[in-house]
């Protein structure tokens, strides 16, 4: 058989779906520059020869994860590695040889998708989709850890490929299991823009997955998105509307999965900040019942499985939030349990939102010195994400009606905070 590059006509047509190649001479231009032939260049990039010839006349585009690798090589930065592959392609080499800021290289994860897809009969194919899935959980695991712009960007780069693929021959179980996988990047997306106030974006993402959920008959991302819109309306102080979507997402969740224990505690938590402390301890007990049975998961971080760290966790924040002294014992046994706060490498969301926690309860209990201190361990920490600079201001707002000599301090971290 003739290979793709001796016969145009043979040629796959470009991922965003233009049937009319245009030759990219500014990129070879930028290979030959660099002292690469197309095989040289092909064997640095892991890919075939006839990968290198398509992209440069226009016939295929790299992948997402591959232009960082592709930018290294060629000596340039994003952007010019962005004019180069555009269908204008009217950079000059020279140019090209100005820039020469050294680009990090991205893990060769979708490097292996493409590959797996490109060697199954079909498009998509259950190698392609198995590791996809796999990449939702590797994400859903980064998140407690990962800076939330360096989480984001991972999780468009695999929006855009499932978006690519949604294009793709393929069977309609493998359409459905791709509408899942978006759905899951979707919601995780949506966290995300939460996380740094970005709000429309936020909305947008949300909408999307409770889309793909309900055209996948999806009944666990349903729930989690109405969990994740009750959380959000709690950080906008809408505690009522908050009640409301945990109250939904507890109605939708499938019996025993994480979501339906989440959903309770998220109730739990807007009963709380309505004041309501009758059903916000019925709440707790329910949770910690829904709980009991789990066993500590192999990854414990992931944010959309339940644990019995999570269950500890919630209850210190619901009791902190009713104002109740017991909030102190719950919130020291999560530190405990988080490594004692010492090195909050491993789980640096939590154990800042456990020292806020603490701080709450221990204002509570008159020690105001000590609640000054831990809310400036988590403030000065640089974990706490910009939805959850009120949770500090709660703490600030208390020390300062009371004239506390700390607060000046404590002021000053806080809006240092709040300006990066």
């Amino acid at each position: 058989m003739t290979s793709e590059d001796e016969h145009p006509n043979m040629r796959e047509p470009a991922f965003g779906g233009h049937s009319m190649a245009v030759r990219r001479t500014g990129l070879a231009h930028a290979r030959k520059a660099a002292g690469f032939t197309q095989e040289s260049f092909a064997e640095a990039m892991c890919v075939d020869r006839s990968a290198v010839a398509r992209w440069e006349t226009g016939a295929r585009e790299p992948l997402p994860h591959q232009r960082a690798k592709l930018a290294r090589l060629l000596k340039v930065d994003m952007d010019v590695l962005d004019k180069l592959l555009s269908p204008a392609d009217a950079t000059p080499t020279s140019a090209v040889q100005r820039w020469c800021a050294p680009v990090s290289a991205d893990d060769d994860e979708q490097d292996a998708l493409e590959l797996v897809r490109r060697i199954n009969a079909s498009d998509v194919g259950d190698e392609t989709l198995t590791r996809l899935e796999a990449a939702v959980d590797e994400l859903a695991i980064a998140y407690p850890t990962t800076p939330p712009n360096v989480l984001l960007g991972r999780v468009r780069q695999y929006l855009g490929y499932v978006g690519r693929l949604l294009d793709a021959r393929k069977t309609l179980a493998e359409h459905q299991r791709l509408l899942v996988v978006g759905g899951w990047l979707s919601l995780l997306g949506a966290t995300v823009h939460i996380d740094l106030n970005q709000e429309s974006a936020a909305a947008a993402r949300l909408k999307t997955a409770a889309s793909l959920a309900l055209h996948t008959g999806h009944d666990e991302i349903r729930a989690w998105v109405y969990e994740t819109e009750a959380w959000h309306a709690l950080t906008d102080g809408h505690h009522a509307k908050a009640l409301e979507l945990a109250q939904t997402a507890k109605s939708i969740a499938p019996a025993g999965g994480s979501i339906a224990i989440q959903a309770v505690a998220q109730e739990g938590r807007a009963f709380a900040r309505l004041g309501q402390r009758r059903e916000a301890y019925a709440a707790i007990q329910e949770v910690q019942h829904l709980a009991a049975p789990l066993t500590r998961p192999d990854q414990p971080e992931h944010h959309y499985r339940y644990d019995p760290d999570k269950a500890v966790a919630y209850t210190a924040t619901t009791l902190a939030w009713v104002g109740d002294p017991a909030a102190e014992g719950y919130v020291r046994e999560i530190i405990r349990r988080l490594g004692g706060g010492n090195d909050p490498a491993k789980w640096p969301r939590r154990v800042a939102s456990a020292n806020i926690d603490l701080s709450l309860a221990l204002l509570v209990n008159g020690r105001l010195d000590e609640a000054c201190g831990h809310t400036l361990q988590a403030i000065t920490s640089g974990r706490v994400v910009p939805s959850n600079h009120w949770r500090a201001a709660e703490v600030l707002r208390a020390v300062e009606a009371r004239g506390l000599p700390e607060a000046v301090e404590l002021r000053e971290a806080y809006e240092e905070m709040c300006r990066q």
